[in-house]
């Protein structure tokens, strides 16, 4: 949204932008008190979601990281790793939180939502990130600090693409024959009764 002022500036209310007559463009100083509103509140959120990487490691529930889902200003879920406690490898604080956040709001699609997280997510949790079509992801530490501590360092190489995953045990093979084309049967034969979100 634009308007003419009278000094013949335009200035782009959504921005923060001014532009003058001449084109000469400058920052309004609106948009840096939105800046620094935006830096509040993900200082705010990640401290929770921090605060749950503590709790997590006191209650003896998992490793020391926490995440928050945010829906317009306000916290929907507040989790920890679980790891420990649910004898689940996938139970890290991202997963757990996306899974909460679904049950709470009854769906299975975070559009409207962020995702604060104590640490840099690991694969998994990046691809449930995605998968849940979170639109917004703030992180506090980097993986390196993770790793410092002794987890795996699969998680800043496979983010990166900079591993080769050689501590790895996991043999990866496709199946074929007739298996494989049993299993391709199952999407075409679903299709009509199952509608993607």
């Amino acid at each position: 949204m634009s308007y003419l002022n009278t000094d013949q500036s335009c200035i782009d209310l959504t921005a923060g932008v001014v532009e003058a007559k001449d084109g000469t463009v400058s920052v309004a100083s609106a948009f840096a008190g939105h800046q620094e509103a935006v830096q509040d509140r993900d200082h705010k959120f990640l401290t929770i979601a921090v605060e749950e990487a503590y709790r997590g490691v006191e209650c003896g529930d998992g490793g020391p990281f926490g995440a928050v889902v945010v829906c317009n200003d306000e916290v929907v879920v507040s989790c920890h790793n679980l790891v420990l406690r649910h004898t689940d490898p996938t139970a890290h604080a991202e997963v757990t939180a996306i899974r909460e956040a679904c049950k709470k709001l009854k769906r299975i699609e975070l559009a409207d939502c962020e995702i604060y997280a104590s640490c840099e997510p690991c694969p998994m949790c990046f691809g449930a990130i995605h998968l849940s079509r979170i639109k917004r992801l703030v992180y506090g530490a980097k993986a390196e600090a993770a790793i410092a501590i002794g987890f795996d360092d699969f998680i800043a190489d496979a983010l990166r693409g900079t591993g080769f995953y050689q501590k790895s045990q996991l043999e990866i093979k496709r199946a074929d024959g007739n298996e494989a084309i049993i299993a391709e049967q199952v999407f075409e034969k679903t299709k009509a009764k199952f509608q993607l979100y």
